[in-house]
């Protein structure tokens, strides 16, 4: 009986072997090289979208100065009150200079905070714009190309020219993407928590 079963099993190995051999078997693959970085930086949408970005940027910068100033001169005046007391505690009216002077950090610090987070949230927008397209255009060129793999050259240690498709690409991206918007949708609002009910 024992001699069946391994007679029977060796079959059933000398059958199955060849059926996974074949299925491990694959065809060469055949690579498509694309410099992203370099459609990133040249195509058409993605050229305009950086000036776009560069002017936001600008923007917050100056608003940067235009908060700081005025609260580095009432800073430096606060604080030569404080010295002036030599130690006294200070009166109602300097208080009430240092509240206010908090209160306009705090506001200035936020609205600083705010606008460098909707700045992030516009890059992030603008670069998936581009991805959304980019990807199927990566995947049509390697069609056509005969490409059975796309690899990003950065991805690569060297690469022939002759595999290189990035002009191709950014041919196709130019003209299916002419443009991007640089402004990302408001996020959305975060469902209120339901406050815990005393009983």
């Amino acid at each position: 009986m024992t001699k069946y079963l391994i007679v029977t099993a060796l079959s059933a190995l000398a059958v199955a072997s060849p059926i996974a051999a074949q299925a491990q078997k694959l065809n060469p693959a055949v690579i498509a090289v694309v410099d992203n970085d370099r459609v990133f930086r040249e195509c058409t949408a993605c050229k305009a979208a950086q000036a776009q970005m560069q002017t936001q940027l600008q923007q917050i910068q100056q608003r940067a100065q235009q908060l700081g100033q005025p609260l580095q001169t009432e800073a430096q005046s606060l604080e030569a009150a404080v010295k002036a007391l030599a130690g006294k505690q200070p009166d109602a009216a300097l208080q009430q200079r240092a509240t206010a002077f908090q209160q306009k950090q705090t506001a200035a610090q936020k609205e600083l905070s705010d606008r460098e987070q909707a700045f992030q949230r516009n890059r992030a927008y603008v670069a998936q714009q581009i991805q959304e397209k980019l990807n199927p255009i990566v995947s049509q060129v390697m069609t056509a190309r005969g490409a059975t793999v796309a690899l990003d050259r950065q991805a690569t240690l060297a690469a022939a020219a002759s595999i290189d498709v990035t002009n191709d690409v950014l041919a196709q991206l130019n003209q299916q993407l002419p443009s991007v918007n640089t402004t990302a949708p408001a996020p959305a609002a975060q469902p209120a928590q339901p406050q815990p009910q005393g009983r």
